[in-house]
């Protein structure tokens, strides 16, 4: 029979790519019925190699692993790099699903002669598939399976960066064949020795169970499904890469722009630094965290770092510092290429934000909408527009905003603005950094002191007896530096909480303005060129809360773990903040699904006396859902979005003592 001259060289396809074929080309029925044939025979042929004791013969001469070209793989596996260079990381798994999205190499261990096993690591970026790979390699008595890199997990040895081992999800082993086949791995590849569990999948968990005794005495390692997010020592916060001096944190200490930090704890200021590295697990939801994904610089949580070889021999010195989703790299830097990042992370023209000061008094909040960021900070702007998404009646709190207007007469009324003009001609203050936190202490007790114009007093009085007697006022910052779409400002300024013993609200109102001069906030604006005399202070009044049973963060897309279908939610029980939590705090992580009937996952309890209970009950996890979804869908509009940009709102709540779900704030998360 002839073949159509359209037609190519016959290769293995499936079934729908025939049929596809045959649509584009036209080709006759017989042609199609010829190219089944083939993928039939194929199928066949691959069922029979996928078998466990079948064999079929290999279809081309033998090829010894220490022969093989690179683009078939390795005899031996010495380092991570070559690693990484092996193994495949994506989608396209065919049958293996368990395998999508993570870095694995699949190996296969050839036992034709019973004396000596030889390993053939695969190229897998290349061959995927055990079968064919053997036919072009001429084997066909093996042991086969995969070698994924879990970066998160602690290692038997204590360190970050786990290899777990698993084969054909069929295959059953004994304990004897698994410690057989570990030694040999870690012959040929040494970088396992310390840092390898096996992975029993489904044909070998029964085996497993039976032998858990011998794993446990025998010294081999294992690494089950439900370990996924236990024993973490690793954690990627914010992917990027950067350059600077590493230095050990304490609270001392005054850090720079050009420092990557070693916290032993998780600190709860922060001013720019080039990267971060905690030895204490953080949250994504942190300000740490949120300023590091602002800043774009490289941020994770590595378990004892100062006692990691490659990390505590680089403290003191000027380093690279990489965080992938793969792990971290730190290597020492030349000044060329350090002056060269820096210079590029900068802006070449100076920034001025938008200022709008035609608002000339306080309103409630209800009156303002999404588009007074301009008069009254985007924090207060957001607020006020979620009043509008039909959110249960109580979610939200009732206050009031004070416009950009008044910061700004009232710096003018005591020549604050020309004080910081004559602080900034002064060269000691431009180039000493502790000269520089000094002076704006200084500037920030002006502030405090100064007197507010009669009007402005008048003002204020008319809205602090809006509140019922004996409320306290919680006065919050609400800049046009902060909440924006791409810049978070997380952390920058300060809010403050007016007890009725204070007496006049002006006080707590001036603490408010003064926080716009934190030196956080100062060498922030000052890094990216941001016009110190345009930035300005709005502040948003409503009652504040005492008693709380939780505090939480959610933001409406799983930004840490990548699960589809999920929020991801940080809660602190209690008044303490998830954004800054205390040395001592366990913050509970969630995956709160989509839709009700998926129910949530937890990651990690705040109450390690139980692991399994939440801090929401399902009525608020409810309630809560309902209202996520709704902050996303408008929010996405409202910022010009469209459902394939990466979009999220990252949402500040909390459940007050009596057990009702109030947010707080929403902004959007900086991708």
């Amino acid at each position: 029979m002839m073949l159509s001259p359209r037609l190519p060289v016959p290769v293995l396809i499936s079934i729908d790519s025939a049929i596809t074929f045959l649509i584009r080309e036209s080709l006759a029925m017989k042609e199609l019925f010829f190219i089944l044939a083939i993928c039939t025979s194929c199928i066949a042929s691959d069922y029979v190699h996928a078998q466990p004791g079948r064999r079929g013969g290999p279809t081309g001469p033998r090829i010894e692993p220490e022969n093989l070209e690179f683009d078939l793989g390795v005899a031996k596996i010495e380092t991570r790099d070559l690693f990484e260079r092996l193994s495949y990381q994506g989608p396209e798994v065919s049958r293996d699903a368990y395998l999508a999205n993570l870095e694995f190499v699949k190996f296969i261990i050839d036992k034709e002669d019973p004396r000596d096993h030889k390993v053939y690591f695969m190229n897998t970026q290349n061959h995927r598939a055990h079968p064919p790979y053997m036919r072009l390699v001429g084997i066909n008595s093996r042991e086969r399976g995969a070698i994924t890199y879990m970066p998160r997990l602690t290692s038997p040895d204590g360190t970050p960066g786990l290899y777990i081992i698993d084969f054909q999800p069929n295959d059953s082993y004994s304990f004897e064949d698994i410690d057989r086949i570990l030694k040999i791995l870690t012959l040929q590849m040494p970088l396992l020795e310390g840092k390898v569990a096996f992975h029993p999948l489904n044909g070998n968990l029964r085996q497993y169970e039976s032998e858990k005794d011998k794993y446990k005495n025998g010294g081999v390692a294992v690494y089950l499904d439900s370990d996924i997010y236990k024993n973490i020592s690793f954690l990627p916060l914010n992917i990027a890469s950067g350059f600077g001096k590493l230095r050990v944190y304490d609270n001392e200490m005054r850090s720079s722009p050009r420092d990557i930090l070693i916290c032993p704890t998780l600190p709860n200021e922060m001013p720019r630094v080039a990267g971060v590295i905690t030895e204490t697990r953080q949250t994504p939801l942190s300000h740490v965290n949120l300023r590091a994904i602002q800043d774009k610089v490289p941020n994770a949580f590595i378990k004892d770092a100062r006692k990691l070889s490659d990390i505590s021999s680089l403290i003191g010195k000027e380093i690279f510092y990489e965080v992938t989703s793969q792990g971290y790299r730190v290597r020492l830097a030349s000044d060329s290429e350090i002056e060269k990042h820096f210079e590029a992370l900068r802006p070449s023209k100076a920034q001025f934000p938008k200022r709008d000061l035609s608002s000339t008094k306080i309103i409630p909040l209800d009156e303002a909408n999404f588009l007074d960021a301009s008069r009254y900070g985007a924090k207060a702007a957001n607020l006020a527009e979620m009043k509008k998404f039909k959110l249960k009646k109580g979610v939200l709190p009732d206050g009031f905003v004070m416009p950009f207007y008044f910061y700004d007469e009232f710096m003018k009324h005591n020549g604050l603005y020309k004080a910081f003009d004559e602080l900034a001609e002064d060269d000691k203050f431009n180039t000493d950094s502790k000269i520089r936190a000094e002076a704006l202490e200084k500037f920030r007790n002006q502030i405090n002191s100064a007197e507010m114009p009669p009007w402005m007093m008048e003002q204020i009085s008319t809205l602090q007896n809006e509140f019922p007697a004996g409320t306290a006022i919680r006065c919050r910052s609400s800049t046009n530096n902060e909440d924006l779409d791409g810049f978070s400002g997380a952390g920058l300024y300060d809010s403050f909480t007016h007890n009725p013993s204070e007496g006049h609200l002006a006080k707590s109102v001036k603490q408010v303005f003064a926080s716009l001069w934190n030196f956080r906030a100062y060498e922030e604006r000052a890094f990216f060129l941001i016009d110190h005399k345009q930035t300005a202070m709005g502040v948003l009044f409503h009652p504040n809360f005492k008693g709380e049973q939780a505090n939480g963060v959610a933001v409406t897309s799983d930004v840490l773990y990548g699960t589809e279908g999920n929020y991801y939610l940080n809660l602190q029980p209690g008044e303490d903040l998830v954004t800054n939590p205390t040395a001592e705090s366990s913050p509970e992580e969630t995956l709160l699904a989509w839709w009700e009937r998926d129910g949530q996952q937890m990651i990690r309890s705040s109450n390690p006396d139980s692991p399994n209970k939440s801090l929401l009950d399902s009525d608020q996890q409810n309630e809560l859902r309902e209202a996520l979804g709704r902050i996303h869908f408008n929010f996405e509009k409202l910022y010009g979005k469209t459902q394939t940009s990466p979009f999220a709102m990252e949402i500040e709540f909390k459940i007050t003592k009596d057990g009702k779900l109030v947010i707080k704030q929403a902004r959007p998360w900086v991708f």
